[in-house]
């Protein structure tokens, strides 16, 4: 198993060189709560998928402007702190990474604990995400204040 990794907490100023390091890059743009700049390394035809996703939660995102009104109000709802744990592994693919990690902080309507397990599949093209695949534990959304997703809105 690869050693841990941390998304560190420096942005950097070039574009990322692999798609590791485009991954560590998202990860710090989701802890710095910039959003914006989060969706900006999607490409225009980039597709987020959630197979786990409960019902009336998307399971599938077509395209950059998708990606941005689906997290559009995520720092309203969960305030991230950290991503322990974070493995990042190479594939056959060298355009795609799978990541393993959790997401911790607290849910900001309730200020309750926020603890999420995920494993990630994604693959880059030309610098920017084009494939997102995330597996995640359905329940821990259904829970009052998570609903960032607007399902129950």
């Amino acid at each position: 198993m690869p050693a841990p990794t941390s998304p560190s907490t420096s942005l950097p100023t070039s574009p990322p060189a692999s798609p590791a390091d485009l991954f560590r890059h998202s990860l710090r743009l989701l802890l710095a709560k910039d959003i914006p700049a989060r969706v900006d390394l999607w490409a225009e035809d980039g597709v987020a998928e959630f197979p786990f996703a409960p019902d009336g939660w998307p399971r599938r995102l077509e395209g950059k402007e998708a990606v941005a009104a689906y997290m559009r109000h995520y720092p309203d709802h969960i305030d991230l702190h950290d991503f322990p744990d974070l493995h990042i592994h190479r594939t056959d693919d060298p355009h795609t990474v799978v990541a393993e990690m959790r997401g911790v902080g607290r849910l900001v309507q309730t200020d309750a604990p926020f603890d999420m397990t995920y494993i990630v599949v994604m693959t880059e093209r030309d610098g920017r995400i084009v494939s997102y695949r995330g597996y995640w534990n359905p329940l821990a959304v259904q829970v009052p204040g998570a609903d960032f997703a607007g399902s129950r809105r």
